[in-house]
């Protein structure tokens, strides 16, 4: 039947459910992981380039993916896509659990990366087609915001807790019975929607150089976050960005593009995707400095760390209920602009911290950047989905999600490599005397081989080695925080500048008489 507007009953708002609990899983399976690794190592025994495989292939194929499948999803029905990704996600979860040897483990991580590009794009894009009126869509959109965000705070828990009980395996099965419920109710609750407007032959060479040029540009981005500049990464970033620009070009020229770039002209489009990538390089760059903290300077166990980093969460979830309740009073442009100084706040008190600040003044500091910017990415979501056509939500949103991918992953990169910079420039010359050769050299490369070594040196020396460490540590710590002020501060005036033009509340779109929805 044709897509009607008008408001969401109470199936539609169970349907939402139905689509938050993939979401939950998909941003929980990368934190669950953190806490597998030791256990795979020990069992799996893989080498040092394949445990990087292992954490990092997941990643890697999804942000490959997100596009080609959303256009998919467009073609042949984003309830179909979603139930296809569902499947497949627990056939590789599976695979994973009960995985033999590295080789089959980091398959099954590429498995699990595909089956989660199908399924991200197909909850957005649904979303779009169930709600129509902009305040349900604004509310709907606040809760998949939300769950991402836990999903990606609970990941790590969930691991420590699961893996205190059973084998290594049980962190990857946490997603069978929620995608098997998918399965069983998707039929019932969500609704079927593809797009005769995009019905032509699909476009196999812009799927192909979409994955070309993504997959090179993360992979190079997350290495030099790693292991610091070097040829290989560069090449492979420089490699990406010739793919990407080759994509741009067959987007342009092909009779059925996978995306129209005409979408980027629309204001509201291209301004919710840059702020949102600016928002998520502020973010997860600094996300990986806090956990850190926690661990190696406040001395906190993995599974310690991660409960106490549920506190700021709190903030969180005020965050979004906030920008949902002004969504239709204030002005987008103010909401996002105040809630990116909300965050820059965050990152200003981050400075303050020391190694040993109280934990309340650490938590608090979190909370607070991650209000701000969590706050400000629900609301380009609804933008995103708002903004394209409806034959065309599932690759408006794929194409949003690939950018907060690359922004994510430059973060990590950039962030984490000026940190690094300032640690290691920090301990030079400063190290205690007496420490030198190959514990000098692991000790000043991160914190983390410093704690590794001072807990085999004898009492005074290991003990100033501690101190000096975690000195040079927050030092760079406080230089990320500038450069995330500065980001925040940047991501407030631009979201201004790109948003004023909208008012408190959009009024809702006209369906699209060739959507096909069922």
């Amino acid at each position: 039947m044709t897509a009607t507007t008008g408001r969401a009953g109470r199936r539609e708002w169970i349907g939402l459910a139905v689509l938050l609990l993939p979401t939950l899983v998909l941003t929980m399976d990368m934190g669950v992981l953190f806490f597998a690794v030791p256990y795979i190592s020990t069992t799996l025994a893989p080498s040092g380039t394949q445990q990087l495989w292992i954490m990092d292939m997941y990643s890697f194929v999804l942000a490959g993916l997100l596009i080609t499948m959303g256009a998919l999803g467009d073609r042949i029905g984003r309830r179909r896509l979603l139930m296809i990704g569902a499947a497949g996600f627990a056939g590789a979860s599976l695979l994973a659990a009960w995985s033999h040897d590295a080789g089959q483990l980091i398959a099954a991580r590429a498995a699990l990366g595909a089956a989660g590009a199908t399924v991200m794009p197909s909850t957005l894009a649904l979303i779009r087609t169930m709600f129509h009126d902009p305040k349900q869509r604004q509310i709907a959109l606040g809760a998949w915001g939300g769950i991402l965000t836990a999903g990606a705070t609970l990941g790590p828990v969930a691991g420590g807790l699961l893996l205190e009980h059973y084998w290594w395996g049980s962190a990857f099965l946490l997603a069978v019975p929620v995608m098997a419920l998918v399965l069983l109710t998707a039929p019932v609750l969500l609704p079927e929607y593809r797009s005769a407007a995009r019905a032509g032959r699909f476009d196999l060479l812009g799927a192909a150089l979409s994955l070309a040029a993504v997959l090179p540009l993360v992979y190079g981005v997350k290495t030099v976050s790693v292991e610091g500049w070097s040829p290989l990464p560069v090449v492979a970033v420089a490699t990406g960005l010739l793919l990407a620009g080759a994509f741009v070009r067959r987007q342009r020229t092909a009779a059925n593009p996978l995306i129209d770039l005409g979408l980027f002209r629309i204001r509201t489009f291209s301004g919710a995707i840059s702020v949102n990538t600016v928002a998520m390089f502020a973010m997860m760059g600094f996300t990986l400095f806090t956990s850190q903290y926690l661990q190696l300077v406040k001395g906190m166990s993995p599974l310690t760390a991660s409960l106490w980093s549920l506190v700021p969460s709190v903030g969180i979830g005020a965050a979004v209920g906030i920008s949902s309740a002004l969504a239709g009073k204030v002005r987008p442009a103010v909401l996002m602009g105040g809630g990116f100084l909300v965050g820059s706040v965050g990152f200003a008190m981050m400075t303050r911290v020391g190694a040993h600040s109280p934990l309340p003044l650490v938590l608090t500091a979190a909370g607070v950047l991650a209000a701000g910017t969590v706050g400000t990415m629900t609301m380009t979501a609804e933008m995103v989905v708002s903004a394209a056509p409806v034959e065309q939500a599932g690759a408006a949103s794929a194409t949003s999600e690939t950018a907060v991918e690359l922004g994510s992953s430059l973060g990590i990169a950039l962030l984490g490599a000026a940190g690094a910079a300032v640690y290691r420039h920090r301990l030079d010359g400063a190290l205690p005397a007496g420490l030198d050769g190959e514990a000098a050299t692991a000790a000043q490369d991160t914190l983390g081989g410093a704690v590794t070594v001072a807990a085999q040196l004898p009492g005074r020396l290991g003990t100033d080695l501690l101190e000096t460490a975690r000195t040079a540590f927050t030092d760079g710590l406080h230089v990320a925080a500038v450069v995330g002020l500065v980001a925040t501060l940047g991501a407030a005036v631009l979201a201004y500048r790109l948003m004023r033009h909208l008012p408190a509340a959009a009024p809702a779109p006209a369906p699209a008489p060739e959507a096909v929805a069922a």
